[in-house]
């Protein structure tokens, strides 16, 4: 049985001088660190995450309460912004579950901070600058979207017609992919064909607004309804995902009761919605941007290294 970490020792100290250089470059911006519980009643609606389910037993109640670990500290991060923090960050650790690889662990750590005041494009530069600070990597590429899909492809993924997207994944991919939902088939596309590509540094903006997930919708330049929301690759890694976020109430309850849908359509399971972030941005969340980035992940380009098991010193295999 292996005890050894599988990460060495120089990753190990690699790894808190990040976290102290992380925690430096936001003391400098006055943005806040903060601490929010790992463990909550309400899971994660995306149908694509799968949450770990633990579970609580109260003296004196017949059943275990089931609670949830966090997929991300999002909801929570958000309601301190209605409670009025202003500019926050937050060194987490998430967990995911069926989630495992050469970049993936279950547990693994995020980097999420909350920029009221900012929208997307001024996060962007923000990350910009840290991941410079990290990496030496200087200005990253922008590209829209329709940008990386008309360059790499030769269409426009938001005006494609579905019979296009079928063919082109069974061309490229040599997949027959039996769905009616065209996500499916241009997250296979970005996945499998265009990621791959990214290795400068790039942030691709204006994603489907079928995909914006809690970023708020908006029309671009050629009046499409996109997500105001990005992704930062580097050597054909997905570091971050940001959003200029969704700030009102009802339009949250629907994106919560449309995942719920989608999860039962897929045949997932179905859990209680977090209401209290609901209950948050009724009472006033501030106009702002956020962004979530992969620590383990911005470590691995740091040191050049290929599997995520080299920076975590005891990786779920050996855990």
């Amino acid at each position: 049985m292996q005890w050894q970490p599988t990460a060495s020792l120089e990753a190990i100290q690699a790894r808190a001088e990040l976290y102290a250089q992380i925690r430096s470059f936001f003391a400098e911006r006055s943005v806040l660190e903060v601490d929010t519980p790992v463990l909550s009643q309400a899971a994660v609606s995306d149908p694509y995450l799968v949450p770990m389910i633990s579970s609580y037993s109260d003296l004196g109640v017949d059943s275990a309460q089931p609670l949830f670990l966090q997929t991300s500290p999002e909801y929570a991060m958000k309601r301190l912004l209605a409670a009025g923090s202003g500019p926050i960050y937050q060194l987490a650790k998430a967990f995911r579950d069926t989630e495992t690889g050469s970049r993936h662990n279950p547990e693994f750590c995020m980097l999420e901070w909350y920029r009221p005041g900012f929208d997307d494009r001024q996060l962007m530069d923000e990350i910009e600058e840290l991941v410079d600070e990290v990496l030496g990597c200087g200005l990253i590429e922008r590209l829209s979207y329709r940008e990386l899909f008309e360059r790499q492809l030769g269409f426009d993924p938001h005006r494609v017609e579905l019979a296009v997207l079928r063919q082109q994944v069974k061309q490229r991919l040599d997949l027959d992919l039996d769905s009616d939902d065209r996500d499916d088939f241009l997250n296979l596309l970005i996945s499998h064909e265009l990621e791959p590509t990214l290795i400068k540094p790039t942030f691709v903006y204006n994603y489907p607004a079928s995909q914006a997930a809690l970023a708020r919708v908006d029309q671009d330049e050629q009046g499409q309804s996109v997500a105001k929301r990005f992704e930062l690759f580097v050597n054909g890694v997905e570091l971050a995902n940001g959003y200029f976020e969704l700030t009102e109430a009802d339009e949250q309850a629907r994106r919560f009761e449309r995942d719920l849908a989608r999860r039962q359509q897929l045949g997932y399971p179905c859990h209680p919605t977090d209401q209290r972030l609901v209950a948050a941005l009724q009472a006033g969340i501030p106009e702002c941007a956020g962004v979530a980035l992969g620590v383990d992940r911005l470590l691995m380009l740091k040191l050049g290294v290929e599997r995520i098991e080299q920076v975590i010193a005891f990786p779920l295999a050996i855990a």
